[in-house]
């Protein structure tokens, strides 16, 4: 065959598509995410050209400066109205712009700054050769224990990494909420979790550990993973698109026009069933719920402490936001189908979190069945498919995350020669030594166990109150009787704390830096606040509780 008559058939069969349209992107609309995005790439050319001895700092400012200005664009987007008459669907038809999404962004923006002050925090341990030190290892890359680890410990090196990483995972997750369509959701996801992945492993003492719960948190987020990419696809091959509004017009029976190569699949219930079962499950590993908690104690005993406060309280928020429009965008034709499901999985969250708890020994373990607990209380909200319900699981994400961050923030001044003493025995006598950090932890306790005139018992009341008024009352008896349980070992710890004797060989309190002290200020601060006057913050939340189709 001839040059010219490849080049003919070359060009002859180019000219049908000669015209690709450039995609339509609302930059103003995405511009919380877009400027995390941004700062954690520049994040990443700090580490490559920035001198050593002066990473830490611009990487602490750079972060902090992000997530500031991100916030106030949520901030500045919710007045201008995307959060009510706006509310729309942007970056052709991947990103909601609504109410529930940008509460849920601010709410991340907020724990991640909260967060990042607890992870620049360098004063708690003692400085090693003249150096202050962080919570995170001093090189990543050595084995533990290693001569070359000795040799970075030794120059006083830093992993300033752990700034990018944290805005990467912020970024993953304000889109995860956001996500209008199932492929966004699912590389929101990957984009959120890898972060976490490397970031549990790191911690500077006890890194064995740390590694270990690094590697099980990666081997069960990727099956999790691996069971919502099956799910997509399963969804993908009933309704014909991966678009929430187009499947949930398919599941409604909306739609009748059927795409010819999807006839034999399109509409067959079998494919829903199974594959909103997988995401939901996939939704349900990074909530926490019983029984995809299997990860949360050991992650959270082996991760440094920083990042377990900041996982515990974003991944919540995030994960219970895209939980939230998949079941109510989604899938709200096949409510009766999932509501039982979930009644199930609710209710087997709140008394297993609150049952295991009684028995740990840990005080990281301890907060981590206290979060499956809290997952289960969640769940109650989202199971009511109202909009008081929507609006109640929006107050308590932003309640609990708060407490959280403070509580793990108090957890890492607790110190022995080991670093931190998280043993619940060396607790005892501590409000004694210092009755301060004691009686902070105590709030913080207090809050969890959803006592008056704490930020827990609001959200715990909108919360069952939604679930009450959406038909779910036999929910609430459950999470009533679950939150008495749970205030038995909350409790038990103040008594610890207050009215053992200090024994002599105890753990010290360490006095931290600003970071650390507003990090828990702000914990207390919010917890008193939605406690004591939540009115405004509920009102908030019921405006944000429209989600767009």
């Amino acid at each position: 065959m001839s040059a010219t008559a490849v080049h003919s058939l070359w060009t002859t069969a180019a000219d049908p598509i000669s015209k690709i349209d450039a995609p339509k992107i609302e930059y103003g609309q995405l511009s919380p995410t877009l400027i995390i995005l941004g700062a954690a790439i520049i994040g990443v050319l700090v580490e490559a050209f920035v001198p050593r001895k002066s990473r830490y700092y611009a990487q602490l400012f750079v972060s902090v400066v992000a997530l500031c200005a991100a916030f106030a664009a949520v901030v500045a987007l919710a007045s201008d109205g995307y959060a009510t008459t706006k509310a729309g669907i942007a970056a052709m038809g991947a990103i909601a712009v609504d109410g529930p999404a940008l509460f849920l962004q601010g709410t991340i923006l907020l724990a991640g700054l909260v967060g990042l002050f607890t992870f620049a925090e360098r004063r708690l341990d003692p400085e090693t050769h003249g150096n202050r030190v962080d919570s995170f290892a001093a090189q990543a890359a050595s084995v533990p224990g290693s001569d070359s680890e000795k040799a970075a410990v030794k120059a006083g090196f830093t992993t300033t990494e752990v700034f990018p990483l944290l805005l990467f995972a912020v970024a993953g997750m304000l889109i995860f909420p956001a996500a209008n369509d199932l492929l966004t959701l699912f590389v929101a996801l990957e984009v959120f979790s890898l972060p976490l992945y490397l970031l549990c492993a790191l911690a500077r003492r006890k890194r064995l550990m740390s590694q270990e719960a690094a590697v099980k948190y990666f081997l069960l987020g990727s099956f999790a993973s691996a069971f919502t990419l099956f799910g997509i696809a399963l969804l993908y091959g009933y309704a014909g698109s991966v678009s929430y509004g187009t499947i949930a017009k398919v599941v409604d029976g909306t739609i009748t026009t059927v795409d010819p190569a999807l006839v034999d699949t399109m509409g067959n219930d079998a494919l829903l069933l199974i594959g909103a079962a997988m995401i939901v499950m996939g939704l349900l590993f990074k909530v926490g719920a019983v029984p995809f908690h299997m990860w949360t104690p050991d992650v959270y005993q082996g991760a440094p402490t920083p990042v377990t406060g900041f996982m515990a309280a974003a991944t919540k928020v995030a994960a219970f936001g895209a939980l939230l429009r998949l079941l109510y965008v989604v899938l709200p034709g096949l409510r009766w189908d999932w509501r039982p499901v979930m009644w199930a999985v609710a209710i087997v969250t709140m008394l297993g979190g609150a049952i295991v708890a009684i028995t740990q020994t840990d005080i990281k373990r301890l907060l981590a069945y206290s979060s499956i607990a809290h997952a289960g209380f969640i769940l109650a909200g989202v199971i009511a498919t109202t909009p008081d319900g929507v609006s109640s699981v929006l107050f308590y994400l932003a309640a609990y995350s708060f407490v959280t961050i403070g509580a793990f923030a108090v957890v890492t001044l607790v110190r022995d020669a080991g670093g931190e003493a998280t043993h619940l025995s060396k607790w005892a006598g501590l409000g004694r030594r210092s009755p301060l950090v004691a009686a902070v932890f105590a709030v913080f306790l207090l809050a969890f166990a959803g006592i008056p005139l704490t930020s827990g018992f609001a959200g715990k009341f909108a919360v069952f109150k939604a679930a009450a008024e959406g038909g779910a009352a036999p929910l609430v008896v459950v999470g009533v009787i679950s939150s008495a349980i749970a205030a038995f070992f909350y409790i038990r710890v103040i008594v610890l704390m207050f009215f053992s004797e200090p024994r002599p060989e105890g753990p010290t309190v360490a006095v931290p830096s600003p970071l650390t002290m507003t990090a828990i200020g702000v914990g207390v601060a919010v917890t008193l606040v939605l406690g004591v006057a939540p009115q405004y913050f509920l009102d908030l939340a019921n405006q944000a509780g429209v989600f767009v189709r």
